[in-house]
């Protein structure tokens, strides 16, 4: 067994290798560029060592460093994580045939013959495996690829060939949308993978995305660790993820792990490893591509096996044999992952970049898990991906697994950023997913302009109401103990009260409450029903836990002014609480008028701007490309709404911008 490795990488899963390594005794390297200088990756390693500036094309992608750090401190062999140099056949030669180092993953020749899809597709057919249809080609033109697509008929899907994590990928379904296509995702892949290939293949409408885990020793022994349900994606990158599927029949899941273990033996696999399917709605699947890596959704497969992925690939990389059979792999339970991303819902999912003022996980009760690589105080930055941290839950059944999610995420604290925790949410109390109904357009079809706040259901504004009340009253408890009070002048408590509620493009809707106290209890009289509320620890947290008519919850609470910001549930509510008289005079306050910024092109996210496409004076037409910013890692367009005259260029090509910041004025 090894005693040091190096970890060829950074963040969350970085440090998820770690923490395996340190169980097994195994000393670790960290790699880190300068804008990871403190980060958590680089304080969980023995050592630690710089390779460069903050963009990775300049430190984590840079071979030739990596190596010398590896060499330098003495590791045995190197785990590249997933991303950056995870699936590049070329590090994986160079590591053990230059270095003379174990690469902990599969040996170069599986990577390049499984990373190249084109050539992975051939393979899966030779190996018997169900492939979609398409042209298996690299495609030069746009005009060829038009002649393609007509043939294949549409909706078509582009994807690179050196693709993955949603890179490289677009869906079209007439010529107009494949020009853009075909145009974005030569693009992507130039500046992801340094090569630009595509082909084109037919996509299935409606479709499941559900992938076999495999491991594979180098002494012959294949299994596979059942499937993951990963069907919950936005612009092709996996949003929420579980195993088991609860759309899977068994006949089609030992079909299909019969199939990714006679690929992976095709090409001689020996590490962990993912084949990806598309399942139609009638149990037909057909095969996507193989992930030679660990991937992001693991975690859910360890807890319905037991088996730890990551201190598999370390012993299969030492020679070790799999300790297991097929038929000894448990499957028990259920496990739902969400990632928790550094975006934002109400702008259609844009990047959001910026320092973790406020970050507390949920408590790490039994069957919660919180995989991550920050900290309060860390920096989210432009030039990595967006994932924060990784939510898993476990539970005996498909609806444990799913109420402890929930509770987790209305539990977890994250200010400074926007984060997706509200979206999770939305997803999680969803009647279609709650019943199994989705598929990989479910995203795109139920929040095709992001989520701002699911409305209230009926039995939340009631919830939220109460707990606004009694905050309110907590507070004017805290008030009556303040020193100094003039005698006959003493801070009284009332009893009867308006909250006023705000949601989006709606009006204060005023709701007469009642409040009395009783020792820790609170009750509240609203429409007639009388509720009981307990409130535990400090008005100083965002998280407020306690008890509501006897049933425990979780509401995180902000001050906004005068105003409590209520989350819950994927829900958003702003209330006031006022006595009758000032609840009264309210209508009279005059409201703030937003400033008019139509005239503006205003930038969506932080990023670099790549490309101003336009020039004062011009005229464009409503879809016309103004301008192009690039923020972690992924090329947004930026295209007019309307039809509009350019006035000026207010930021160049190579600025960095930031969130709102104009980059054109319009005439």
């Amino acid at each position: 067994m090894f005693d040091k490795i190096l970890i060829a990488n950074r963040g969350e899963i970085a440090c998820r290798v770690m923490r395996t390594a340190r169980q097994m005794g195994i000393r670790t390297v960290a790699v880190y560029s300068d804008a990871d200088r403190d980060a958590q990756h680089v304080a969980l390693a023995d050592e630690a060592v710089c390779i460069g500036p903050a963009p990775s094309r300049e430190s984590y992608l840079v071979m030739d460093k990596i190596l010398q750090a590896a060499c330098d401190r003495g590791a045995q062999a190197i785990h590249p994580g997933y991303g950056f140099l995870s699936e590049n056949a070329e590090f994986a030669r160079r590591v053990e045939d230059e270095a003379g180092l174990v690469f902990i993953g599969p040996k170069h020749a599986a990577i390049a013959a499984m990373g190249d899809k084109i050539a992975s597709k051939r393979l899966a057919m030779a190996a018997g495996v169900r492939t979609i249809p398409g042209h298996n080609e690299s495609i030069a033109t746009l005009d060829e690829a038009a002649t393609i697509a007509a043939g294949i008929g549409y909706p078509v899907m582009v994807k690179a060939s050196a693709g993955g994590g949603g890179k490289g990928l677009r869906v079209a379904a007439n010529d107009a949308e494949l020009r853009t296509a075909y145009t974005a995702c030569r693009n992507e892949a130039r500046q992801s993978f340094g090569d630009d290939r595509v082909f084109i293949e037919k996509f299935v409408s409606s479709p499941r995305h559900i992938e076999i885990q495999v491991l594979a020793d180098a002494h012959g022994h294949t299994v596979f660790l059942w499937e993951r349900e990963c069907s919950l994606q936005r612009r092709h990158q996996k949003v929420i993820e579980e195993a088991p599927s609860p759309f899977l029949q068994e006949a089609t899941r030992q079909a299909m792990g019969a199939q990714a273990v006679a690929l992976a033996q095709a090409v001689n696999y020996q590490s962990a490893g993912t084949v990806e399917f598309v399942v139609g709605l009638e149990q037909d699947f057909y095969f996507l591509e193989m992930n030679t890596r660990l991937q992001v959704e693991h975690p859910v497969t360890e807890c319905i096996t037991g088996i730890d992925l990551v201190e598999q690939m370390i012993r299969i990389a030492a020679g070790e044999p799999l300790a297991f059979t097929q038929a000894e792999i448990p499957r028990r339970g259920w496990a739902m992952e969400c990632r928790i991303n550094a975006e934002d819902p109400a702008r259609n999912f844009l990047p959001s970049t910026g320092r973790l003022v406020r970050y507390e996980p949920p408590p790490m009760v039994a069957g919660v898990r919180v995989d991550t690589g920050v900290a309060e105080g860390g920096e989210i930055s432009v030039h990595y991906d967006a994932m924060i941290a990784k939510l898993i839950t476990f539970g005996a059944d498909r609806g444990e697994a799913m109420a402890k999610m929930r509770a987790a995420l209305d539990a977890f604290v994250i200010r400074g950023i926007r984060c997706n925790l509200g979206f999770q949410s939305a997803l999680l109390h969803h009647p279609d997913f709650v019943n199994g109904n989705f598929h990989t357009g479910f995203i795109a079809e139920h929040f095709p302009r992001g989520h701002v706040g699911a409305e209230a259901t009926p039995a939340h504004p009631e919830f939220l109401l109460t707990v606004a009340a009694a905050l309110h009253r907590r507070l004017l408890e805290r008030a009556t103990g303040i020193s100094g009070q003039l005698p006959g002048h003493e801070f009284q408590i009332g009893t009867e009260f308006v909250v006023l509620t705000v949601r989006p493009a709606e009006p204060h809707c005023a709701t007469p409450v009642s409040v009395e106290a009783d020792g820790s209890l609170i009750r509240v009289s609203v429409n007639g029903r009388v509720h009981v509320l307990c409130l535990h620890g400090s008005l100083r947290q965002i998280a407020v836990h306690g008890d509501f008519d006897g049933e425990p919850f979780c509401v995180q609470v902000e001050r906004m002014g005068l105003n409590f910001r209520l989350t819950h549930q994927g829900v958003v509510v702003d209330t006031r609480v006022l006595s009758p008289r000032a609840a009264a005079l309210t209508q009279w306050m005059p409201i703030k008028q937003p400033p008019d910024l139509s005239r503006l092109l205003l930038s969506p996210m932080p990023g670099l701007l790549t490309e101003v496409a336009v020039r004062p004076g011009q005229a464009v037409q409503a879809g016309d490309k103004l301008a192009v910013i690039e923020a972690m890692k992924m090329e947004n367009l930026l295209l007019a709404e309307s039809d509009v005259v350019i006035d000026d260029v207010l930021a160049q090509q190579g600025d960095s911008v930031a969130v709102d910041q104009p980059i054109l004025r319009f005439k």
